[in-house]
């Protein structure tokens, strides 16, 4: 039996065009909080801005 071959490219452009579209998911989510309780959404968005940063650190240590 023959492996079937992968197109790496394929996936990749799937992925791009989901991501993009549940970006602007969660744009649209933010403004939303903003706009209803901007006092509120800050303090989520700080702690969503915290963990990001924590996850680029990690992210950095696995190419170091």
């Amino acid at each position: 039996m023959k492996k079937k071959k992968i197109d790496y490219n394929k996936i990749f452009n799937n992925i791009e065009k989901i991501r993009s579209r549940n970006n602007k998911n969660w744009i649209d989510i933010l403004r939303l909080a903003f706009k209803h309780s901007p006092n509120e959404a800050k303090k989520i968005f700080k702690q969503i801005v915290d963990k990001d940063k924590k996850l680029i650190k990690l992210a950095k240590d696995l190419h170091k």
